[in-house]
């Protein structure tokens, strides 16, 4: 598989809400690092994430557009967030079953067929003033 070709399919299976699927694409040893907090380290720590996200919110990614560069090893993906908040996260806004569209985007290292890094990115400002009632 081409970088460009994993990186379709980890979207691909978010969107499903295929986890295992998703799981299934990255390194044990996977880096993430997330819009907010700490790195995480390993694909045990990914999962937890990806269920505690699970929790929280349902979303869809639209307007996907993934660029690959020549080496084959990084990727750039560029997506727009479609979501309903559906619990509290932590000490984030309540929930209230609120929804939400904001641009977003991530960056993968790929090495071996598998993601050995994800970071993240979006507006949290704008996202918080989304689920609080403002517009898009």
């Amino acid at each position: 598989m081409t970088t460009h070709s994993i990186a379709t399919a980890y979207y691909d299976a978010f969107n499903r809400k295929d986890w295992p699927a998703m799981l299934a694409l990255v390194d044990p040893n996977v880096q993430h690092d997330s819009n907010q907090g700490p790195t995480r380290m390993g694909k045990d720590i990914f999962a937890q994430f990806l269920k505690h996200m699970d929790e929280c919110y349902d979303e869809t990614l639209t307007d996907m557009v993934v660029m690959d560069e020549p080496t084959g090893t990084r990727v750039a993906c560029e997506f727009v967030v479609n979501g309903t908040y559906k619990k509290t996260d932590g000490d984030l806004p309540a929930a209230t079953g609120q929804t939400y569209t904001l641009p977003a985007g991530s960056f993968l290292t790929i090495a071996n067929g598998l993601i050995t890094r994800v970071t993240t990115y979006y507006n949290l400002p704008l996202w918080e003033s989304l689920v609080l009632g403002g517009s898009n």
